[in-house]
């Protein structure tokens, strides 16, 4: 009991220093959303869309050889060191005034990304391979970090900036740093360092996991339900701003219910995985990835098309014209005028409006069956708020669950390599976090339209489905051909 009352004690510091590491590592969210929306830079949305990948970026790349360092020299050294470094530029951050000042220290203290890799082998190595995906589930809770990030940090920036319109801002990365100071004297005081005995020590033994297919698959899935969870609880509080005209802080509070649920469900995916398997697991985030990033998909936006004209019924001359009719010949045509529009903010499903324009003038000679007033068709999607949150919530739960069945695999199938493959599969979830709120710019600069980005969501999760059922299906005709065999010639 003892050994497994420290393995929790070591859980409940890994996990408190990763919520912590995540909620700086998503601070560019808010804080740069702040600094352009009050005016105080004037960055473009590109800029912007940068300086929100920046930190993510490091915290990514840096994920490998983190992870190597923690299976050689345990996760206690490496993990109060990391917590120690990463606050100075979180210090130095109030000096910055220009786009490159902000984008270099962002891209130091981002490197708090790097926690994940040091806690995912830290955590392991602790705990039998029973307990493998509740453990790292847990540890994986900490991604509510960014909730904390999206409730606490825009309150605070507006108290903070009462008295200081201008300056305000700058306490609140000081404030960050000394919470990370603080997280790091109490791994220093409290942790236990444990190394893993398998691993091999030189660098091509290292690094040889990295050969297999299977840890890039992995990574594949790894940047759809982490990558773009990290994306989108920093894209959501400008979304919500712009389409829906929400306040910093309301936008701040629907983030977090976004990020909040898909942090904590993690455990929930753990268990789920250790229980039915990871497998099985990930085909059900996949596809509800992709019918619920599907509904995302439609825009809040009105189409205009044809609709049911009105014809001559006879040849003749038009006699009369009025508003709601046109007389050809004594023969009243009757015209459906536009009524004045109602207000459909509030409309869940798509609202039609159909009415007819004319075409003819009074005493001009029209033929049987020729166009008098033409049809129009208005159809308003409204794209309703609640709707969306839900569908948000929705998408970050699954996602939530799909991160910890991908890393439910991983001791499974490399358990002297935890810290490198674990850090390998970070380092390219990490990266679809960087590039996620760069592409979603992009597209939305291209196309003008803020849905873009879940199309491009929608793509990527019909890839990921394709690639792992492949992989599934090749692999029963090499255990069983003579099976598959009968199952395809019964067909």
């Amino acid at each position: 009991m003892s050994n497994l009352s420290q393995s929790h004690k070591i859980l409940f510091l890994n996990t408190l220093a990763f919520t912590i590491c995540f909620a700086c590592w998503t601070l560019n969210g808010v804080l740069v959303t702040y600094l352009v929306d009050k005016g105080i830079f004037n960055w473009t949305v590109v800029e912007t869309g940068w300086l929100l990948g920046i930190p993510i970026l490091s915290g990514s790349i840096f994920r490998l050889p983190i992870g190597i360092l923690t299976d050689k020299f345990g996760g206690k050294i490496v993990f109060s060191i990391l917590l120690m470094l990463c606050s100075i530029p979180l210090f130095l951050l109030p000096l910055a005034n220009s786009f490159w000042s902000f984008a270099v220290l962002s891209f130091f203290f981002g490197l708090v990304g790097t926690s994940f890799a040091v806690g995912i082998g830290y955590t392991s190595i602790w705990y039998p391979k029973n307990w493998q995906g509740r453990a790292l589930g847990i540890f994986g809770m900490g991604n509510a970090g960014a909730a904390i990030t999206t409730f606490i940090a825009p309150t605070l920036l507006n108290n903070l900036s009462e008295t200081d319109p201008q300056n305000g801002w700058k306490m609140l990365p000081i404030i960050y740093g000394a919470i990370l100071v603080f997280i790091g004297i109490l791994f220093i005081v409290f942790a236990k360092n444990k190394t893993n005995e398998g691993v091999s020590k030189t660098m091509q033994e290292l690094l040889s996991p990295l050969k297999n297919i299977r840890v890039w698959r992995f990574g594949a899935y790894y940047f759809l339900v982490f990558g773009f969870f990290v994306a989108y609880s920093q894209w959501l509080l400008p979304n919500f701003m712009n389409v829906y005209h929400t306040s910093l802080v309301m936008g701040g509070m629907f983030a977090t219910m976004f990020s909040l649920p898909s942090g904590i469900i993690r455990a929930f995916g753990g268990y789920l995985s250790d229980k039915f398997g990871a497998r099985k697991v990930m085909y059900w985030v996949l596809g509800s990835s992709i019918v619920i990033s599907f509904l995302l998909m439609f825009p809040k936006m009105e189409i205009f098309t044809a609709g049911p004209g009105v014809l001559s019924t006879t040849n003749g001359v038009v006699i009369e014209v009025a508003a709601n009719s046109v007389v050809v010949n004594g023969k009243v045509h009757k015209i459906n005028i536009k009524q004045t529009s109602e207000d459909h903010t509030t409309a869940v499903f798509p609202v039609k409006t159909s009415w007819q324009e004319i075409v003819v003038k009074q005493n001009q000679e029209v033929k049987k069956k020729e166009l008098l007033a033409e049809g129009i068709t208005q159809i308003k999607f409204s794209a309703n708020l609640w709707v969306y949150v839900i569908l948000v919530i929705l998408i970050g739960i699954s996602w939530g669950i799909g991160k910890a069945a991908v890393y439910k695999h991983i001791p499974e199938y490399f358990p002297n390599e935890v810290g490198v493959v674990g850090g390998m599969v970070g380092l390219i979830g990490g990266l679809g976090g960087f590039m996620g709120p760069i592409i979603f710019g992009y597209l939305l600069n291209y196309t003008g339209l803020w849905t873009s980005s879940w199309i491009f969501i929608f793509i990527v999760s019909v890839l990921c489905l394709l690639w792992m059922h492949r992989t599934i299906i090749n692999a029963m005709r090499l255990k069983s051909p003579d099976f598959t065999r009968e199952i395809e010639n019964n067909n």
